[in-house]
């Protein structure tokens, strides 16, 4: 498995959705989708699951999902908890290119 340190120190933009499968996910993925779509190799879409990285979830102090945050080389840049539309996460993640 690929160190969570690994994924976010990248050059590009990184958006992480937190998720459970617990709670309804379809939308949120079928968004991320879109959001993959347009900017392609531009920024990674990553999606963790709280359940089975859990001591993540807590170090990050994630309590709601769906939680995003992108980060950009290893720093944490922006952070969300609760649902977004596709566009606001789309002008979010062109933000940081």
């Amino acid at each position: 498995m690929t160190k969570f340190g690994d994924l976010i120190s990248a050059q590009k933009p990184v958006l992480i959705d937190f998720y459970s499968d617990l709670e309804g996910t379809k939308e949120t993925t079928k968004s991320l989708r879109s959001v993959s779509a347009v900017f392609g190799e531009k920024a990674k879409i990553i999606k963790i699951d709280v359940v089975k990285n859990e001591l993540l979830a807590d170090a990050l102090e994630v309590k709601e999902n769906p939680t995003f945050m992108i980060y950009k080389e290893g720093q944490m840049k922006w952070r969300h908890s609760g649902s977004l539309e596709t566009n606001d996460l789309i002008d979010l993640v062109q933000q940081y290119l």
